[in-house]
């Protein structure tokens, strides 16, 4: 298994228009070929980093 390794440190995240005011959401970013994903009550925490191909299998799985 690869594992890469991808520069957060200036990414712009944003949360869904759709989330809710209890600030129980997850935030996304765009950052080169990937797409981040993380906590938005624990931003320091971690986050997700998918391929453009994962993310887009399972934004379209989610949507449909």
């Amino acid at each position: 298994m690869t594992m890469n390794t991808v520069d957060l440190a200036n990414a712009s995240w944003r949360k869904s228009t759709r989330s809710s005011a209890n600030g129980e959401c997850v935030e996304v970013a765009f950052v080169s070929s990937s797409t981040a994903v993380r906590d938005s009550k624990n931003p320091i925490g971690g986050a997700l980093v998918f391929e453009a191909t994962a993310w887009q299998a399972f934004a379209a799985r989610v949507s449909g």
